[in-house]
């Protein structure tokens, strides 16, 4: 049960979640992760419904990519930082300091 690493990729790819996955497509993605961890218990790996559930799986973090800045201090893992080409967040369209920047708020 102690996968340091582990707790180290998930954090950081649960991170980049935040910023590149649409909310609507997390909060599936979420409810599909139950429904896999129920499949898995019961022995139904190869059934039809989990092919389903991995394939929708992967086509919801085909856009999940980037870097992540982490510290690593008393055993705490800290997100610094991170960017991703992917990123649904955009300064300049939230920006009041841009021509332009901030009319989707009107």
């Amino acid at each position: 049960y102690e996968t340091p690493g582990g707790t180290l990729l998930r954090a950081a790819h649960m991170d980049l979640e935040g910023i590149c996955m649409d909310r609507e497509v997390k909060r599936i993605t979420e409810g599909l992760a139950n429904e896999f961890a129920r499949l898995c218990y019961n022995g139904f790996w190869f059934a039809p419904e989990m092919e389903l559930i991995r394939n929708s799986l992967e086509f919801g973090q085909r856009d999940v990519a980037g870097l992540v800045e982490i510290e690593l201090y008393k055993g705490n893992c800290i997100i610094c930082g991170r960017s991703s080409p992917n990123a649904l967040y955009n300064a300049d369209l939230a920006s009041m300091d841009i021509e332009g920047g901030g009319d989707a708020f009107d």
